[in-house]
């Protein structure tokens, strides 16, 4: 499989695949393809199809093979920012946040991934449930807004606006931090708790997650007298 990323900051990733080679995605993201695309649409069994339905995503994956000869095929980000191209293999697994997936080579598997910590579940919003990507091919995330990337050492941590973590190695573990002190907790602004984040493994970080987007939004919205 080769492929282009155009686009940004709407962009859209354009796959060259040969014949009978399939790629997999979850939301829809098709937004064109060669005729010789075939698509067909399956659940994956029971308990992988719960498992992507209680991390976010949809029960079912769309499958696209290129039947006789190679076959073209473009995925689409549904928000400005950027698509990132991992490499999957079975010795390294990545976690995303629950809405980075956006498609890849069917010999990448999907699964959730939850926190070992109950702290990070019950207060870690995003950082609680995410999704794992094991395997081995090429995957394709999405990425709100700009993405930057930290490859932090053993033990090395760094802190993170729930929200802002896209992308870790599996090897990286998250918990949360309470913001101290009370003034800082009312009027700061920056809600109760952090996101920690511990190495070794490389993390990217988003600038603009799509929740946070959202309610900057609905802030300046007007509102309808009732």
């Amino acid at each position: 499989m080769k492929y282009q990323i155009k686009g940004e900051p709407t962009p859209v990733v354009i796959c060259e695949v040969a014949a009978g080679e399939s790629m997999i995605t979850e939301k829809g993201s098709m937004v064109w393809m060669s005729p010789n695309m075939e698509m067909q649409t399956s659940a994956g069994g029971l308990g992988k199809a719960f498992g992507r339905m209680f991390s976010g995503e949809s029960i079912f994956q769309n499958i696209y093979t290129a039947k006789g000869g190679p076959g073209m095929i473009a995925f689409a980000s549904s928000f400005p920012g950027a698509i990132r191209a991992v490499e999957i293999t079975p010795d390294r697994p990545v976690v995303v946040q629950k809405s980075a997936f956006l498609a890849a080579e069917q010999g990448v598997e999907l699964s959730v991934f939850f926190q070992k910590k109950v702290g990070a579940g019950f207060f870690g919003g995003e950082g609680f449930i995410m999704q794992k990507l094991s395997g081995r091919g090429t995957a394709f995330l999405e990425i709100d807004g700009y993405g930057v990337e930290y490859d932090l050492a053993p033990g090395q941590q760094m802190i993170v606006d729930t929200g802002n973590l896209a992308v870790m190695d599996a090897t990286c573990s998250i918990d949360i931090q309470s913001v101290k002190g009370v003034k800082n907790v009312f009027f700061g602004g920056e809600g109760l708790f952090h996101t920690v984040v511990t190495g070794p493994g490389r993390i990217v970080l988003q600038t603009m997650p799509i929740g946070a987007f959202a309610q900057a939004i609905a802030a300046v919205l007007p509102t309808k007298n009732n």
